[in-house]
């Protein structure tokens, strides 16, 4: 006798019941509907242009931000990107890689989910010449020689590449690993390939993704999930969620018609989303460290907590997992009054604080608007790659002020006025980085 003929269908939620489902089915839903979006914005061109590229194609950002920027907050000034969207609903697609002669890159690989289920580059795969086929989830068949199977767990995803820069005398040479990181459709390999036209589609809304996601009314949102859900399935270990969804109607794969649910999963799916966001942005589960807050796992990869996966989505899409790159952050002072453009401060790094990380790392500054901030030698970050001036203890003073000091080479300028916070980035990160064993020191005002 077959017990799934006869399993009992899931009781019907109750008004409480449906109202916390709803919350958590939103939460569960956001990374989707967020990725979705941004995807379809990412790729309404006809060629690659900055960013944005036609499905299945690399871009490449060629320079780094500088102080006119203003396209996204809290730009990166250490890497070039690389970006591509995938679909391999049809066939794998064959990621070509060049050798970078030692150079630090990674190329996470981002499901629909926004989890990183591969990140090819120097930390993990070397970076010798290599060739990667993504392949849908159900997708059986024979690579060539030499190409290394990667199963993605949904069809469509997000390659979102990082290169190490060393400011712009270095641009040629990371220009020439980007021309030779290529993306070729199975059916193509080993043959001339020429990139097909995309499609500009006028109805797509230029309009910021988060900000597309946040004005979804409870149909549109929970209907455009249901969707998505057909060819991008669940995780394999979401089938709680996936069973308290089912009480209030929603269940991936299938379409979702909110008129045929009951009045209390109507409320609850209406007041879901102003609810599930408030939770979202108040959830903090950082580690706070001498006022820098240090992201702590899971990131990256998420497993069942759906809050933090959609915490991340919504402050970071596209983040990498800890062991590539970490973040800490000082968006104010200890005592928690905000960085004084008009003060001089110090960072001292005693030997033993210097940032641990197998790549490198940086401190960036940020003004009150969360971008790089005008300034007389157009310096954005700080790091082991300039030319620092070490004390004679091996210590390190970097110095954070409006004018420049006596150390200029160790000289992150302020704004002209305003206040200002800051980043630090270490790429493949040192376990100490990742345990809690090093803690990156105070700043001090300078009097």
């Amino acid at each position: 006798m077959s017990t799934r003929a006869n399993a009992a269908a899931p009781a019907e939620a109750s008004i409480a019941e449906a109202a916390e489902i709803a919350v958590e089915a939103y939460l569960y839903a956001y990374p989707l509907v967020l990725m979705d979006i941004t995807r379809r914005l990412a790729t309404n061109v006809e060629s690659p242009a900055g960013t944005r590229c036609p499905m299945n194609q690399f871009a490449h950002l060629r320079v780094f931000p500088d102080a006119t920027f203003t396209d996204v907050v809290r730009p990166n000034a250490d890497t070039l990107y690389s970006s591509l969207w995938f679909d391999v609903s049809k066939e794998p697609l064959v990621i070509s890689v060049p050798d970078s002669g030692g150079r630090y890159y990674l190329l996470p690989m981002l499901d629909l989910w926004t989890d990183v289920f591969a990140s090819p580059g120097k930390r993990t795969t070397g970076t010798s010449p290599q060739k990667f086929a993504i392949v849908g989830p159900t997708w059986l068949g024979k690579l060539p020689p030499g190409v290394e199977l990667l199963r993605a767990p949904t069809v469509i995803g997000w390659i979102l590449g990082r290169t190490q820069t060393n400011g712009k005398s270095d641009y040629h040479a990371v220009h020439k690993f980007q021309a030779e990181l290529t993306a070729t459709p199975l059916s193509a390999f080993g043959e001339s390939y020429n990139p097909p036209k995309g499609t500009v589609d006028p109805a797509v809304s230029p309009v910021a993704p988060v900000e597309q996601v946040s004005k979804m009314d409870a149909p549109a949102f929970f209907t455009r999930f249901c969707e998505l859900t057909k060819n991008n399935p669940p995780h394999a270990n979401d089938y709680p969620i996936l069973g308290r969804m089912k009480r209030i109607g929603i269940v991936p794969g299938q379409s979702f018609d909110l008129a045929r649910t009951t009045p209390a999963v109507k409320t609850a799916t209406a007041e879901a989303g102003p609810k599930a966001m408030a939770k979202l942005k108040s959830y903090f589960p950082d580690r706070v460290v001498n006022s820098w807050v240090i992201p702590m796992n899971p990131i990256g990869t998420y497993g069942t907590d759906y809050l933090r996966r959609a915490n991340i989505a919504y402050f970071g899409l596209g983040a990498n997992c800890v062991e590539d790159a970490i973040y800490p952050s000082m968006l104010v002072q200890f005592d928690g009054r905000p960085f004084d453009s008009g003060k001089k401060y110090v960072l001292h790094f005693k030997k033993e604080e210097i940032p641990p990380a197998r790549a490198f790392w940086s401190l960036t500054l940020y003004n009150d608007r969360q971008l790089f901030t005008d300034n007389p030698i157009n310096r954005y970050a700080i790091g082991d790659r300039d030319p620092l001036s070490f004390n004679a203890d091996r210590s390190l003073d970097l110095y954070i002020q409006r004018d420049s000091p006596s150390e200029q080479s160790n000289w992150l300028p302020s704004p002209k006025k305003g206040a200002f916070s800051l980043t630090m980035r270490l790429y493949w990160p040192m376990p100490a980085a990742l345990d809690g064993t090093w803690k990156p020191p105070e700043i001090h005002e300078l009097r």
